[in-house]
């Protein structure tokens, strides 16, 4: 089994609920890539975007992905939806020893419904006030990193299945 496992997809995707069920089902330690940000960094996401802007915290994520992945440990790192598309973080991802990038592969759609009433916790689409404008945001940025996504070792649909369900497959896949 990989000594660690990138979770990576669209915000809303599942990928920090499911990081954690899976870590607990296969008794790795789990990171959420924002979560760490906020513990390193003393401030919340929406705070460092705030006080400076996204490609400060673009460096930011680069730095501590990059700490992340050196860890020496059986890891889950959930990363943010964008982590993948900047910086040199593809590079990381893949060239961590024995690693496997699972992509949780959500339609517009479904990532409608979970975004839509979070949608102030979320700094990039805060902003966005009409449905249409969240679905063409949203839509615009699955086409921008499909490419990043699409490259994952495992694809995996996750419309329609429970937290458990993608654990269940993703323990299936890994065993």
């Amino acid at each position: 089994m990989a000594d660690t496992i990138f979770l990576i997809g669209y915000m809303g995707a599942g990928k920090t609920v499911v990081g954690k069920s899976l870590s607990k089902s296969i008794n790795y330690d789990f990171y959420d890539l924002d979560n760490f940000i906020e513990i390193m960094e003393k401030k919340k996401i929406s705070e460092i975007f705030n006080d400076h802007n996204e490609v400060y915290f673009r460096r930011l994520e680069n730095k501590y992905l990059k700490i992340l992945s050196q860890k020496k440990e059986s890891k889950i790192i959930s990363l943010g939806g964008g982590t993948p598309c900047f910086k040199n973080n593809i590079k990381i991802i893949e060239s961590t020893p024995n690693s496997i990038t699972i992509y949780l592969k959500a339609s517009v759609s479904c990532l409608m419904k979970r975004l839509k009433d979070g949608k102030n916790k979320r700094p990039l689409i805060s902003h966005i006030k009409s449905s249409k404008d969240l679905k063409d945001f949203i839509s615009k940025h699955l086409f921008d990193r499909a490419i990043y996504y699409e490259n994952a070792d495992v694809k995996l649909s996750v419309d329609n299945l429970k937290i458990n369900e993608i654990v269940k497959l993703i323990s299936n896949f890994l065993a």
